[in-house]
């Protein structure tokens, strides 16, 4: 398990929101759901107020903090996805009810912004050839959902 876990801060949608994360992920669960013991700011007794759960093998934490912050994109999760497939399936499932876009960056219905991104994107990048991966990233910028078949396109030439 890791050390370090993020804390997502909802109002009150915590559970729901990790339920429908753990729904999309392989290697997910809810671990624990704690509630208010009192009353508090942040919601009356036994309501949720922490819900702790394991995404795709990584630790998290929800929050029901009563009150709503906008997330921003100064912090996403990148989704680091084998083929076109996963792509696709990740992409459909947290943009639904959300909004999409640009090079694979999408804000889910509850405003977390995540990056959907094909595993072989990094590898074209690092291509010592800068003419190559200068094609790969001007692709890139012209995609909204990242097409791992129109990359390798690029790539080639």
């Amino acid at each position: 398990m890791s050390k370090i876990a993020p804390c997502l801060w909802f109002a009150h949608e915590a559970e729901e929101a990790a339920k429908f994360y753990v729904s999309l992920f392989p290697d997910s669960r809810i671990d624990h759901v704690q509630k208010n013991l009192v009353d508090t700011p942040a919601g009356k007794a036994d309501q949720v107020l922490v819900v702790s759960f394991t995404l795709a093998g990584q630790r998290f934490m929800a929050l029901n903090g009563g009150t709503r912050f906008e997330f921003t994109h100064a912090i996403s999760l990148e989704v680091d996805c084998t083929d076109q497939a996963e792509v696709d399936r990740l992409w459909e499932g947290l943009a639904d009810g959300g909004a999409i876009e640009q090079c694979g960056w999408l804000r889910d219905r509850y405003g977390v912004s995540w990056q959907i991104v094909p595993t072989v994107l990094g590898k074209l990048l690092a291509d010592p050839d800068p003419a190559k991966a200068a094609r790969v990233m001007q692709a890139l910028m012209q995609m909204v959902k990242l097409d791992v078949a129109g990359l390798q396109a690029a790539y080639y030439g």
